[in-house]
């Protein structure tokens, strides 16, 4: 994938630009950039002109317009103002709604020039969730029923929750559909509540918008199914809910090579993959977290699944001082799960993975044990596949450890790619052995 990079986030809230696909404007553009917009067209009141550069884009399907390709039409509107959108020859390039603020302009909800309204919202909804529901695994109760640009929802998320959902705004211009998606969800899914979750900006103080939408949900955590194994949930607390549904198909290949092995899992989280692993028949789960508060949570599910944490240690500690404090002991692991975030603070200062990653690895690959495996995954759509590949070599030529790749893991059914829109191709996850 080409490594041009453009504003944006990745589904965990990772703010960043994601890679390849069609650039902003600053970055430099092709020979029809649009630099030279041409005559302005005489609009109707609903009209909104793009450049050719633009123009070109919307051909392909991108569902994106830049606000510096606008070159009439955007005076005066308001976030969530219906437009139709035209080039320099008043070709029509579809219909989408206009938001206020941002490097976004316009998302594109149908390459034709009708409405979007309540109709279009059922109808998109209803596709989303026929594509995944045969396709889902058994004992599966927590997945994504849209995936916003990538299901034609552009701006929109919703995600299951067993009986209750959370829906995801990626901008307040989409505040203008919310009365329409509620209805389509309780009309099609007939959940018992629905919840606004929005994902938060890591600039910002608060954890995002979130709050009830809709019905009459349970006061404790849920408790939802990933092929068999229990989780505790929290929709209604904040975006982050408590498990990740992105890595589904990672843990489901992982499952039939754990049975006796030692796993360190790192940035842990609330221990999906350290309940995987225990339940899987893991000799030791070694859970590594800053947050204790992530901790008791990852305690709570493997007694959920019947699993004693006694027999599997909980650490309170950042992950790369831990994996110090292992080494100096001669501590070895047969697998070593890495999947940290983009972004963070802790004791040691910041953690950027774009900056980090080799570090990490490097330090993973000194508490392997002969013939081990490491895992090492990142959502960042900032970080590109080739830059991705690029850290893990440095990481494992520090570590004079020389690593294989063995597996290289992708999104599941309900989080797919539309070919029209490189942005939404995130993961990068690698199990690499020695």
């Amino acid at each position: 994938m080409a490594a041009a990079y453009r504003g944006g986030r990745g589904p965990r809230g990772a703010k960043g630009p994601p890679c390849g696909g069609h650039r902003p404007p600053e970055a430099g553009r092709g020979r029809d950039s649009g630099r030279q917009p041409g005559p302005t067209l005489r609009l109707s009141p609903d009209q909104v002109q793009v450049n050719g550069y633009s123009a070109g884009w919307l051909e392909r399907g991108f569902p994106w317009v830049y606000r510096d390709e606008v070159v009439a039409g955007g005076e005066g509107r308001r976030a969530g103002d219906g437009v139709r959108l035209c080039g320099p020859d008043g070709r029509e390039h579809g219909a989408g709604l206009w938001a206020s603020e941002g490097r976004v302009a316009v998302r594109r909800w149908r390459a034709d020039p009708g409405p979007v309204d309540a109709a279009l919202v059922a109808l998109r909804l209803a596709q989303a969730r026929a594509r995944r529901l045969p396709h889902l695994p058994l004992q599966t109760t927590a997945w994504r029923w849209a995936h916003g640009e990538n299901d034609d929802v552009p701006g929109l998320r919703v995600d299951v929750w067993g009986e209750e959902l959370a829906v995801s705004l990626e901008d307040p211009s989409m505040e203008v559909l919310l009365p329409d998606v509620v209805a389509a969800l309780r009309d099609q899914g007939q959940p018992r509540a629905i919840w606004r979750a929005d994902r938060p900006d890591p600039d910002a103080a608060d954890a995002g918008e979130a709050g009830l939408l809709w019905g009459s949900p349970r006061q404790t955590e849920l408790e939802v199914l990933e092929q068999g194994l229990r989780f505790g949930v929290r929709p209604g607390r904040r975006h982050d809910v408590g498990l990740f549904c992105d890595m589904r198909d990672v843990r489901a290949w992982l499952a039939p090579h754990l049975a006796g092995r030692r796993v360190l899992n790192l940035f842990a989280h609330t221990g999906a993959f350290s309940v995987l692993a225990a339940a899987r028949g893991a000799s030791q789960v070694v859970t590594v977290d800053l947050s204790p508060l992530w901790l008791a949570r990852a305690e709570d599910n493997l007694r959920r699944n019947g699993l004693d944490p006694q027999a599997h240690p909980m650490v309170a500690e950042d992950s790369l001082a831990a994996l110090d404090r292992l080494r100096r002991k001669g501590e070895r692991f047969d697998l070593v799960i890495a999947d940290p975030p983009s972004f963070s603070h802790g004791p040691r200062g910041d953690w950027s993975v774009t900056q980090d990653l080799a570090r990490l690895v490097a330090a993973c690959c000194r508490v392997l044990a002969p013939g081990g495996w490491l895992l090492v995954a990142s959502n960042h759509g900032g970080l590109s596949p080739k830059d991705f590949g690029r850290m893990v070599l440095q990481g494992s030529q520090k570590a004079e450890l020389p690593l294989r790749l063995l597996h290289e893991g992708s999104t599941p059914v309900d989080f797919p790619a539309a070919l029209s829109f490189p942005e939404s191709r995130y993961l990068k996850c690698w199990i690499l052995g020695t």
